[in-house]
């Protein structure tokens, strides 16, 4: 582990100069570059306030190579994503993930869609309706899994709800082999887009209409990707983004 190409990461992670870090910290450059080459050792008061900046916990700024996170974390972007009919069903249980993955397939296939479109693809997210006492003296948990509809579908086969998303923006990322440690990876990935929205600027607004996250599992160049959505409000700046269906 380096303080300092922790450092160095962050700054260009956030896209600035060493100039207008040595502004933000009150310093000259030439001691920005001393402390991303590890020349001098960081008063805590100042590891502090870069914590703060980038935003990123002390201890992982002191304590992690946060280089390694290229490996696993693509960087965040604001894409747009249409709106679509989907098919969707929640299952509580001690694995809920395996279990509703396991009926919505099923279902696909019963149903036809998978005839119809073989790529259909499928979402999922937390179902967060859960009482302490389920969790903690069963171990129960909930989990939605959704299967997005072709444009102008018509199936109405029974055992799933039929819902409307409507158009909306995500701050997206992308972790590569999440299910490597699908425990730290995963829930990560939520804070590292949480902390970006909070350093952007961007509010949670819910919307009854919209997903407030998702995520959507694929294989890439042989390796499994799972892209975790998280709704933003009120976007300025968005990438066009294709509908699922």
């Amino acid at each position: 582990m380096s303080l300092g190409k922790n450092i160095q990461y962050l700054r260009k992670q956030k896209k600035i100069t060493q100039e207008q870090l040595a502004e933000e910290m009150s310093v000259s450059r030439q001691t920005i570059s001393k402390w991303e080459a590890d020349e001098i050792v960081l008063e805590l008061n100042k590891l502090v306030v870069l914590s703060d900046l980038f935003p990123c916990k002390l201890d992982a700024l002191v304590r992690e190579n946060l280089t390694d996170y290229d490996k696993i974390y693509s960087a965040i972007t604001i894409k747009r994503v249409e709106g679509f009919r989907m098919a969707r069903y929640v299952m509580v249980t001690p694995r809920p993930e395996d279990d509703v993955n396991r009926y919505m397939d099923d279902w696909a296939k019963m149903s036809g869609l998978l005839t119809v479109k073989p790529d259909a693809k499928k979402i999922g997210w937390d179902f967060p309706f859960v009482s302490s006492e389920l969790q903690n003296r069963f171990g129960l948990r909930g989990y939605v899994a959704a299967y997005i509809l072709p444009e102008g579908s018509e199936t109405d086969y029974p055992g799933v709800e039929y819902a409307d998303q409507a158009q909306a923006d995500y701050a997206v990322i992308t972790i590569y082999d999440p299910f490597a440690a699908a425990f730290e990876r995963i829930p990560n990935a939520y804070k590292k887009v949480l902390e970006y929205l909070q350093a952007n600027g961007f509010k949670e607004r819910p919307r009854d209409d919209i997903l407030s996250c998702f995520e959507y599992v694929y294989e890439k160049d042989g390796m499994t990707c799972m892209d975790v959505y998280v709704y933003v409000d009120s976007v300025s700046k968005t990438e066009a983004f294709t509908s699922f269906s």
